[in-house]
């Protein structure tokens, strides 16, 4: 059937013409189109229901707000065609149990923490913090610059497909009921701790422990584990560690800017229209950007707090830190030396930290070195 502008609008007119012929016309997508195109790049009416488990406890601020925030930007950018409920740690799955979760498809996305899998992969805890690492700015700079395609290369064996998920920022050193003053003070001390900075509290005697954070305050309180690190004065707060523990440490040596994910399984993200694709990515770095900007204004806010009451914060003695150093190229050296992945992984990641570091030196650094001695902050 040919139509010209004048037989077309006399059609319409008339009832002669369909609504569903009319859009096709126009160059958009009938009913029947909707209903039965599984092609990725055309924009369906079907509908995607997700699941998403985390390692975080149940709507735990900043963090498990932050997933919140995810299903909800993914619901309004995609007009109510992808739905995402989201689980915290153990409602759905044990919070530990995320990545297999995901990885296997008993849910289609999951956020965590890239360094509670290294029993799966060593490699994978180099994406989220490095003991004398890098910080925030300087991981983000690193993903787009080589890192990520080292990230997705990783997770594909197992099925997904990771996102930077935020910063922590630099974290705080741990709570302690006993004082550090000598490595001799971490001999024994069961400490909670994930990642490298575990393997390195065991070069110094220690007995790293890997728990949930929602198991934390009941281990510290029933004497579980001696020490606990965990993120910030805001988080730390809000746990109540400064209810149970004396001692509360700076700087956070073990994770100097910790990267946060969400990771989505590669077949269920490879089934969905490529606009549905675009919105998980998009919402993932809208929401990236926002829990480090969260992080930092409302630990300093807690921070001050902190100091108004009195509470005991204490630095790590220069001995301790220089100690940790050592041990930190140690455990490096040794699991590089065993795992190829590791090594192709942190070979990247330490060529990218000398560059920055380098620059950093003669902008950042000499920046805070001034800015410390003037703001007089008051750390025992």
């Amino acid at each position: 059937m040919k139509l010209n502008r004048k037989t077309f609008f006399k059609g319409l007119a008339l009832g002669t013409i369909s609504l569903p012929f009319v859009i096709k016309g126009l160059g958009g997508v009938s009913h029947a189109q909707e209903e039965s195109d599984g092609s990725p790049n055309i924009i369906t009416a079907k509908k995607y229901r997700w699941k998403m488990v985390t390692t975080w406890p149940p709507k735990f601020p900043i963090l498990g707000e932050a997933c919140e925030l995810f299903a909800d930007r993914v619901r309004q950018l995609s007009g109510g065609r992808m739905d995402i409920r989201v689980y915290g740690g153990n409602e759905l799955v044990p919070a530990l149990e995320a990545f297999d979760t995901v990885r296997e498809g008993g849910a289609e996305l999951g956020c965590g923490a890239a360094y509670y899998w290294a029993g799966k992969t060593e490699a994978a805890q180099f994406f989220a913090s490095v003991p004398f690492g890098m910080n925030a700015q300087q991981l983000n700079a690193w993903m787009v610059s080589g890192g990520l395609e080292l990230w997705e290369e990783l997770y594909a064996d197992f099925n997904l497909i990771p996102m930077p998920g935020g910063n922590t920022g630099v974290q705080m050193g741990g709570w302690f009921n006993k004082e550090i003053n000598s490595v001799e003070d971490l001999k024994g001390l069961k400490m909670r701790i994930p990642g490298l900075g575990g393997k390195v509290l065991q070069r110094a005697g220690g007995a790293p422990v890997l728990m949930a954070g929602g198991e934390i305050y009941t281990g510290l309180e029933r004497g579980v584990i001696d020490a606990t690190e965990w993120l910030g004065p805001f988080h730390d707060t809000l746990m109540g560690f400064h209810e149970i523990a004396e001692y509360y440490y700076s700087p956070g040596w073990h994770e100097p800017g910790t990267m946060l994910e969400f990771f989505v399984n590669k077949e269920q993200m490879e089934q969905l229209p490529s606009d549905l694709q675009g919105i998980i990515k998009t919402v993932a770095g809208e929401l990236s950007g926002w829990i480090l900007s969260q992080m930092e204004a409302n630990n300093a806010a807690a921070l001050a707090k902190f100091l108004e009451k009195g509470i005991n914060i204490r630095r790590f003695p220069n001995e301790v830190i220089q100690q940790m150093r050592t041990y930190t190229a140690e455990a490096i050296d040794e699991i590089t030396a065993r795992d190829p992945k590791s090594r192709k992984v942190y070979e990247s990641y330490r060529s990218f930290q000398q560059k920055a570091a380098d620059y950093a030196a003669i902008t950042e650094k000499a920046y805070y070195n001034r800015i410390q001695v003037d703001a007089g902050i008051r750390l025992g």
